[in-house]
């Protein structure tokens, strides 16, 4: 294991608010970020905290090799990077997580056969690449079900739902590997996230549950209801053979169905997540801050509560308007993204409202 000293420069492969706040987190280490992200700097939320920031295309080989040669570590902030271009990085800094993680994760299917053989239960599913598929997998799964893009949906993007046989024939599918999965029957949504050190030191921060609307994350809670915790312990065991199997290093989220069997796997992300948004302030070390101390090969911070509960609401759309009342509330920490447009749909930021301050 190799531990990078203040002052280095931490290379971010993303601009969004999530390289936002890592950049934010190791700047509060004495750390510098570099951003690399396709779009112009002004339209970065993470240049807007960053020292210095790369345009380039995720598959241009010449360009993530020299963005590699000035820094110290290479990062990323969301899965949907092409993994096999980021090996020109390879000569000039490490990358964490590893490449691995993001070719099983940006798939639906690698992803779930990998969590399969791990032991893990995914939803019924199974692979969609043409309309004879779909008819085969509604008729062996059934309705209602969810047909999804393999690849690059998040958000609820990619997703139709289709609620009987007709509907599905009468559908005109994308010319994009698809993946059709059964709907699950649960009480209770929630996500394990863990940090892995370059040593294999894996700690775990509380699970909250999660509500969702219209596919997006809308509430993050915690403490979790009972009947939710008691499928945390099996969830953090799958979670801890997928990091271990992949030699994993940083922040690695899960998410899972509580159901009447047991948690059933959803998806997984290779990196912060947004249902972590709370341990900035409810925990001892955020999910931000131990993502920077396990790439670079710090000790790991305590993932303990500092609050006997929080309650983590994203700021989705106009929702962002109402910051003056925000403000106004002596109990809200609110976070804004710095994000120019408003758009249906779009996170603009969160605010996080903890319980009492107690350490756990």
């Amino acid at each position: 294991m190799k531990t990078v000293a203040p002052g280095a420069t931490i290379g971010i492969l993303g601009g969004g608010q999530l390289g936002r706040m890592m950049a934010m987190a190791a700047a509060q280490l004495g750390y510098c970020t570099h951003v690399y992200a396709p779009e112009p700097r002004g339209e970065s939320v993470a240049a807007h905290v960053s020292a210095a920031y790369t345009q380039g295309a995720y598959d241009d080989e010449t360009a993530l090799a020299a963005f590699a040669a000035q820094v110290a570590v290479v990062t990323y902030e969301f899965e949907n990077v092409a993994a096999a271009p980021l090996g020109a990085m390879a000569s000039h800094a490490p990358l964490f997580p590893p490449a691995r993680a993001l070719e099983v994760a940006q798939d639906r299917v690698n992803e779930k056969s990998f969590v399969e053989q791990l032991g893990g239960t995914p939803a019924p599913w199974m692979q969609v690449d043409g309309p004879a598929d779909l008819a085969r997998a509604v008729a062996t799964i059934g309705t209602p079900g969810i047909l999804k893009t393999r690849r690059d949906g998040y958000d609820g993007k990619g997703q139709w739902r289709i609620l009987s046989a007709d509907e599905a024939q009468g559908l005109d599918l994308p010319a994009v590997p698809l993946i059709y999965e059964g709907f699950v029957q649960f009480f209770g949504e929630f996500s394990v996230i863990l940090v892995r050190a370059q040593d294999g030191d894996v700690r775990f921060w509380d699970s909250a549950q999660n509500v969702h609307e219209d596919g997006i994350l809308a509430r993050s809670t915690l403490p979790a209801p009972a009947d939710i915790a008691a499928q945390v312990p099996a969830a953090r065991a799958l979670a801890q053979k997928v990091a271990q199997a992949l030699d994993y290093v940083g922040v690695l989220t899960l998410e899972f169905f509580a159901t009447a069997n047991g948690p059933v796997f959803n998806e997984m992300a290779p990196r912060v997540h947004n249902s972590g948004h709370w341990s900035i302030e409810g925990a001892l070390a955020s999910q931000f801050e131990n993502h920077v101390r396990a790439i670079l090969g710090l000790p790991l911070g305590s993932t303990g509560l500092v609050t006997a509960g929080a309650v983590m609401d994203n700021l989705i759309g106009d929702a962002a308007d109402a910051w003056p009342q925000l403000l106004a509330d002596p109990a809200a920490h609110l976070h804004l993204y710095g994000k120019a447009e408003t758009r249906p749909g779009r996170k603009m930021g969160h605010v996080t409202r903890l319980v009492t301050r107690l350490v756990k």
